[in-house]
Protein backbone atom coordinates (compact mmCIF):
# COMPACT_ATOMS: atom_id res chain seq x y z
CA UNK A 1 0.00 0.00 0.00
CA UNK A 2 1.10 3.59 -0.34
CA UNK A 3 1.88 5.83 2.18
CA UNK A 4 -0.59 8.75 1.39
CA UNK A 5 -3.18 9.29 3.64
CA UNK A 6 -6.31 7.61 3.58
CA UNK A 7 -8.45 10.27 2.95
CA UNK A 8 -6.90 11.40 -0.59
CA UNK A 9 -6.39 9.88 -3.42
CA UNK A 10 -2.57 10.05 -4.78
CA UNK A 11 -2.27 11.10 -8.41
CA UNK A 12 -1.55 7.35 -9.26
CA UNK A 13 -5.02 6.33 -8.03
CA UNK A 14 -6.70 9.20 -10.19
CA UNK A 15 -5.25 8.18 -13.29
CA UNK A 16 -5.60 4.20 -12.53
CA UNK A 17 -9.61 4.86 -11.76
CA UNK A 18 -10.20 7.48 -14.02
CA UNK A 19 -12.64 5.46 -15.61
CA UNK A 20 -14.42 4.99 -12.42
CA UNK A 21 -13.79 8.65 -11.26
CA UNK A 22 -15.56 10.41 -14.31
CA UNK A 23 -18.92 9.15 -14.07
CA UNK A 24 -21.33 11.38 -12.32
CA UNK A 25 -22.93 9.05 -10.38
CA UNK A 26 -19.70 7.76 -8.66
CA UNK A 27 -16.83 10.43 -9.22
CA UNK A 28 -14.26 10.96 -6.58
CA UNK A 29 -16.28 10.65 -3.44
CA UNK A 30 -17.04 7.08 -4.64
CA UNK A 31 -13.55 6.09 -5.88
CA UNK A 32 -12.50 7.32 -1.94
CA UNK A 33 -15.25 5.31 -0.19
CA UNK A 34 -13.99 2.16 -1.91
CA UNK A 35 -10.67 2.54 -0.89
CA UNK A 36 -11.59 3.38 3.04
CA UNK A 37 -13.37 -0.22 2.38
CA UNK A 38 -13.02 -3.42 3.70
CA UNK A 39 -14.12 -6.53 2.46
CA UNK A 40 -14.37 -10.15 3.13
CA UNK A 41 -14.53 -12.62 0.19
CA UNK A 42 -15.52 -15.83 1.49
CA UNK A 43 -14.44 -18.91 -1.44
CA UNK A 44 -11.59 -18.27 -4.04
CA UNK A 45 -13.07 -20.28 -6.50
CA UNK A 46 -15.33 -19.87 -9.37
CA UNK A 47 -16.98 -17.02 -8.35
CA UNK A 48 -14.70 -15.68 -5.96
CA UNK A 49 -12.19 -15.62 -8.28
CA UNK A 50 -13.70 -12.44 -10.60
CA UNK A 51 -15.20 -11.19 -7.82
CA UNK A 52 -11.55 -10.38 -5.73
CA UNK A 53 -10.38 -9.62 -9.12
CA UNK A 54 -12.38 -7.03 -9.78
CA UNK A 55 -12.77 -5.61 -6.23
CA UNK A 56 -8.92 -5.31 -6.35
CA UNK A 57 -9.17 -3.59 -9.71
CA UNK A 58 -12.14 -1.19 -8.88
CA UNK A 59 -9.92 -0.25 -5.59
CA UNK A 60 -11.02 -1.65 -3.13
CA UNK A 61 -8.82 -0.70 -0.03
CA UNK A 62 -8.56 -3.98 1.27
CA UNK A 63 -9.32 -7.38 1.08
CA UNK A 64 -10.25 -10.18 3.23
CA UNK A 65 -9.80 -13.80 1.51
CA UNK A 66 -10.84 -16.99 3.28
CA UNK A 67 -10.31 -20.29 1.55
CA UNK A 68 -9.45 -23.73 2.91
CA UNK A 69 -8.64 -25.44 -0.53
CA UNK A 70 -5.56 -25.72 -2.58
CA UNK A 71 -5.63 -25.29 -5.87
CA UNK A 72 -6.22 -28.50 -8.28
CA UNK A 73 -6.27 -28.89 -12.26
CA UNK A 74 -10.12 -29.51 -12.47
CA UNK A 75 -10.38 -25.79 -10.84
CA UNK A 76 -8.33 -24.01 -13.54
CA UNK A 77 -11.85 -24.83 -16.40
CA UNK A 78 -13.18 -21.62 -14.38
CA UNK A 79 -10.91 -20.27 -11.38
CA UNK A 80 -9.16 -17.62 -13.59
CA UNK A 81 -7.58 -16.20 -10.50
CA UNK A 82 -5.02 -19.41 -10.15
CA UNK A 83 -3.00 -20.41 -13.08
CA UNK A 84 -1.72 -24.11 -13.96
CA UNK A 85 1.70 -23.35 -11.85
CA UNK A 86 -0.20 -22.37 -8.78
CA UNK A 87 -1.75 -25.81 -8.85
CA UNK A 88 -1.20 -27.61 -5.29
CA UNK A 89 -0.82 -23.76 -3.50
CA UNK A 90 -3.66 -22.26 -1.68
CA UNK A 91 -5.96 -20.58 -3.22
CA UNK A 92 -6.20 -17.45 -1.07
CA UNK A 93 -1.90 -17.10 -1.09
CA UNK A 94 -2.66 -17.66 -5.51
CA UNK A 95 -5.47 -15.25 -5.03
CA UNK A 96 -3.24 -12.89 -3.30
CA UNK A 97 -0.43 -12.62 -5.85
CA UNK A 98 -2.74 -12.30 -8.64
CA UNK A 99 -4.56 -9.25 -6.94
CA UNK A 100 -0.97 -7.35 -6.00
CA UNK A 101 -0.22 -8.11 -9.84
CA UNK A 102 -3.73 -6.11 -11.15
CA UNK A 103 -3.24 -4.06 -8.01
CA UNK A 104 -0.44 -3.27 -5.94
CA UNK A 105 -2.55 -0.30 -3.89
CA UNK A 106 -4.77 -3.14 -2.61
CA UNK A 107 -4.01 -4.36 0.96
CA UNK A 108 -4.88 -8.41 1.29
CA UNK A 109 -5.45 -10.53 4.33
CA UNK A 110 -5.21 -14.16 3.61
CA UNK A 111 -7.22 -17.07 5.98
CA UNK A 112 -6.15 -20.59 4.59
CA UNK A 113 -8.52 -22.18 7.04
CA UNK A 114 -12.17 -23.17 7.18
CA UNK A 115 -13.19 -20.39 9.94
CA UNK A 116 -15.83 -21.73 12.75
CA UNK A 117 -18.29 -19.76 14.08
CA UNK A 118 -16.70 -17.17 16.64
CA UNK A 119 -13.32 -16.64 13.93
CA UNK A 120 -16.07 -15.59 11.14
CA UNK A 121 -17.92 -13.73 13.63
CA UNK A 122 -14.85 -11.30 14.44
CA UNK A 123 -13.71 -10.94 10.90
CA UNK A 124 -16.94 -9.96 9.69
CA UNK A 125 -17.53 -7.67 12.54
CA UNK A 126 -14.33 -6.23 10.78
CA UNK A 127 -15.16 -5.21 7.24
CA UNK A 128 -17.81 -2.99 5.45
CA UNK A 129 -19.53 -5.82 3.47
CA UNK A 130 -19.50 -9.57 2.58
CA UNK A 131 -19.70 -11.51 -0.47
CA UNK A 132 -20.39 -15.10 -0.21
CA UNK A 133 -18.48 -17.04 -2.81
CA UNK A 134 -19.51 -20.47 -1.43
CA UNK A 135 -20.74 -23.64 -2.83
CA UNK A 136 -22.84 -25.13 -0.16
CA UNK A 137 -25.47 -24.63 2.04
CA UNK A 138 -23.97 -25.14 5.37
CA UNK A 139 -21.56 -22.40 5.28
CA UNK A 140 -23.86 -20.23 3.43
CA UNK A 141 -26.48 -20.35 6.51
CA UNK A 142 -23.20 -19.79 8.62
CA UNK A 143 -22.10 -16.68 6.86
CA UNK A 144 -26.23 -15.23 7.37
CA UNK A 145 -26.36 -15.86 10.81
CA UNK A 146 -23.43 -13.76 11.66
CA UNK A 147 -23.88 -10.79 8.86
CA UNK A 148 -27.24 -10.56 10.79
CA UNK A 149 -25.38 -10.49 14.08
CA UNK A 150 -23.15 -8.26 12.73
CA UNK A 151 -25.29 -6.14 10.42
CA UNK A 152 -23.06 -6.67 7.69
CA UNK A 153 -24.12 -6.47 4.02
CA UNK A 154 -24.67 -9.80 2.42
CA UNK A 155 -23.68 -10.40 -1.60
CA UNK A 156 -24.46 -13.77 -2.24
CA UNK A 157 -24.09 -15.35 -5.62
CA UNK A 158 -24.48 -19.32 -6.73
CA UNK A 159 -23.83 -20.98 -10.11
CA UNK A 160 -24.40 -24.47 -10.90
CA UNK A 161 -25.05 -26.21 -14.63
CA UNK A 162 -25.98 -23.49 -16.73
CA UNK A 163 -27.85 -21.70 -13.94
CA UNK A 164 -26.82 -18.63 -11.65
CA UNK A 165 -28.36 -16.32 -9.10
CA UNK A 166 -27.56 -13.45 -7.08
CA UNK A 167 -29.48 -11.61 -4.42
CA UNK A 168 -27.94 -8.86 -1.57
CA UNK A 169 -28.96 -9.19 2.13
CA UNK A 170 -28.81 -5.21 4.42
CA UNK A 171 -29.51 -6.77 8.12
CA UNK A 172 -29.01 -2.35 8.28
CA UNK A 173 -32.14 -1.83 6.52
CA UNK A 174 -35.28 -2.81 8.64
CA UNK A 175 -37.32 -4.19 5.22
CA UNK A 176 -34.03 -6.35 4.43
CA UNK A 177 -34.81 -10.14 3.83
CA UNK A 178 -31.85 -12.36 5.17
CA UNK A 179 -30.50 -15.65 3.26
CA UNK A 180 -32.19 -17.82 5.45
CA UNK A 181 -35.94 -16.10 4.48
CA UNK A 182 -35.18 -17.10 0.97
CA UNK A 183 -33.85 -20.81 2.08
CA UNK A 184 -35.23 -22.76 4.66
CA UNK A 185 -33.34 -25.47 6.04
CA UNK A 186 -32.06 -27.69 3.48
CA UNK A 187 -32.47 -31.51 4.42
CA UNK A 188 -30.11 -33.24 1.74
CA UNK A 189 -26.89 -31.00 0.92
CA UNK A 190 -27.47 -29.82 -2.52
CA UNK A 191 -25.10 -31.00 -5.49
CA UNK A 192 -21.88 -29.11 -5.92
CA UNK A 193 -19.98 -27.97 -9.48
CA UNK A 194 -17.82 -31.05 -8.90
CA UNK A 195 -20.72 -33.34 -8.82
CA UNK A 196 -23.24 -31.50 -11.30
CA UNK A 197 -20.66 -29.14 -13.50
CA UNK A 198 -21.04 -26.04 -14.64
CA UNK A 199 -20.38 -23.88 -17.77
CA UNK A 200 -16.98 -22.10 -17.28
CA UNK A 201 -18.07 -18.58 -17.59
CA UNK A 202 -21.07 -18.50 -15.94
CA UNK A 203 -19.64 -18.21 -12.74
CA UNK A 204 -17.64 -15.47 -14.19
CA UNK A 205 -20.97 -13.70 -15.16
CA UNK A 206 -22.17 -14.18 -11.76
CA UNK A 207 -19.33 -13.37 -10.07
CA UNK A 208 -18.94 -10.01 -11.68
CA UNK A 209 -22.29 -9.19 -10.75
CA UNK A 210 -21.49 -9.94 -7.42
CA UNK A 211 -18.41 -7.26 -7.62
CA UNK A 212 -20.95 -4.70 -9.17
CA UNK A 213 -23.07 -5.47 -6.50
CA UNK A 214 -20.35 -4.65 -3.95
CA UNK A 215 -19.28 -1.57 -5.20
CA UNK A 216 -22.32 -0.21 -5.61
CA UNK A 217 -23.07 -0.54 -2.10
CA UNK A 218 -19.79 0.40 -0.95
CA UNK A 219 -19.98 4.05 -3.25
CA UNK A 220 -23.88 4.04 -2.10
CA UNK A 221 -25.05 4.70 -5.90
CA UNK A 222 -28.13 3.45 -7.41
CA UNK A 223 -30.59 0.63 -6.54
CA UNK A 224 -29.25 -2.47 -4.58
CA UNK A 225 -30.70 -6.07 -4.89
CA UNK A 226 -32.13 -5.93 -1.44
CA UNK A 227 -35.22 -7.53 -1.70
CA UNK A 228 -34.56 -8.93 -5.18
CA UNK A 229 -33.46 -12.21 -6.16
CA UNK A 230 -31.61 -12.18 -9.91
CA UNK A 231 -31.63 -15.13 -11.60
CA UNK A 232 -29.85 -16.09 -14.74
CA UNK A 233 -30.41 -19.22 -17.12
CA UNK A 234 -27.51 -19.49 -18.88
CA UNK A 235 -28.66 -21.69 -21.58
CA UNK A 236 -31.33 -19.56 -23.01
CA UNK A 237 -29.38 -15.80 -22.27
CA UNK A 238 -32.62 -15.09 -19.82
CA UNK A 239 -32.69 -13.19 -16.52
CA UNK A 240 -35.67 -13.09 -14.05
CA UNK A 241 -36.22 -10.87 -11.32
CA UNK A 242 -38.43 -12.21 -8.02
CA UNK A 243 -39.40 -9.83 -5.15
CA UNK A 244 -37.94 -11.48 -1.74
CA UNK A 245 -39.85 -10.27 1.64
CA UNK A 246 -38.56 -10.84 5.11
CA UNK A 247 -39.92 -14.01 7.02
CA UNK A 248 -41.64 -12.98 10.21
CA UNK A 249 -40.98 -16.20 11.15
CA UNK A 250 -37.21 -16.59 10.09
CA UNK A 251 -34.85 -18.19 12.58
CA UNK A 252 -32.31 -15.95 11.72
CA UNK A 253 -33.18 -12.26 11.22
CA UNK A 254 -36.96 -12.19 13.19
CA UNK A 255 -35.41 -11.38 16.50
CA UNK A 256 -33.03 -8.94 15.01
CA UNK A 257 -33.94 -5.16 16.10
Amino acid sequence: MSEHHATDLSDDELLRYSRQIMLPAFDAAGQLALKQSRVLIVGLGGLGSPVALYLAAAGVGHLELVDFDTVDLSNLQRQIAHGTDDIGEAKVVSAARRIAAINPEVAVSSHHAQLDESALKKLVKSVDLVLDCTDNFSTRFLLNRVCVSAMTPLVSGAAIRFEGQIASFDPRLPESPCYRCLYQDIEEEALTCSEAGVIAPLVGVIGAMQALEAVKLLAGVGQSLVGRLLIFDAMYMEWRSLGLKRDPACPDCAVRA
